[in-house]
């Protein structure tokens, strides 16, 4: 007999970052609900349209925890798990690379929404990283211009008004369809497509946890919710998975 191991799928969303200090924008105490001004600054019509804005956003960047954050006990055990030979896709609606610290391989954390840690031309889509145009700021470039094109430079990362890329998108629907088990860790399940890939899990027979402070539309659908802090519960809920006891 061969020990085949299931196949687990990993949505992850804010909640599993905010234990390395990184907030969560869309909670009860989150940044858009305390500063609707804020969600301008990641605005993508905004952005392009106001100089004012992007000088705005290169400082909220460079205030920012996300490239000081380092990972977590829950990214940690993520990362363990697929260590175990036990296969593991992630799929992150955080921008902030915290589950390839921990040792995720790259190819298999799918990012919804981009990566915070590289910044592109809006242009020519040149590419380069986020710490040294934070760098060019902190010398006295407010807005700093892509230096291949002179073209206007944004992270990487999907703002509101932009749409995924089609093509992590429809890698994260195939990992959906075919897992055997699906959590979906720290996320609201309110923004969609994310969302959906919970429900496409269940339609195609996987098995659905989520791990979530507060309720979510899919937690009728699922086949175990857990409440208790993502830091602690989450890492106990993946050994079980490791031990075959899930």
């Amino acid at each position: 007999m061969t020990d085949r191991r299931p196949l687990v799928a990993i949505l992850s969303g804010a909640g599993i970052s905010t234990d390395s200090g990184i907030p969560d924008y869309r909670g009860p105490n989150g940044l858009w609900r305390r500063d609707p001004e804020a969600e301008k600054l990641v605005t993508y019509a905004y952005y392009m349209a106001d100089p004012e804005i992007r000088r705005r956003s290169w400082r909220m960047r460079r205030d920012a925890p996300t490239l000081r954050a380092r990972p977590n006990a829950a990214h940690e055990a993520v990362a363990r798990l697929e260590r175990s030979g036990t296969p593991v896709r992630v799929i992150t609606q955080n921008v902030d690379g915290l589950h390839q610290l921990a040792g995720m391989p790259e190819r298999k954390v799918l990012e919804l929404h981009g990566t915070a840690r590289t910044v592109e031309c809006t242009r020519c889509h040149a590419r380069s990283g986020m710490a040294e145009a934070l760098e060019r700021v902190a010398a006295g470039d407010p807005d700093p211009a892509c230096e291949t094109c002179g073209g206007i430079l944004k992270s990487a990362t999907v703002m509101f008004g932009e749409g995924l890329d089609p093509t992590v998108l429809g890698e994260a629907v195939a990992v959906a369809k075919a897992c055997e088990v699906f959590i979906a860790v720290g996320t609201s399940l309110t923004v969609n497509p994310a969302a959906s890939l919970a429900g496409l899990a269940a339609d195609h027979g996987a098995r659905l946890i989520i791990v979530n402070a507060e309720p979510t539309p899919y937690d009728d659908r699922a086949d175990e919710i857990v409440r208790e802090p993502i830091g602690s519960a989450f890492p106990a809920l993946l050994e079980r998975l490791e031990g075959g006891n899930g």
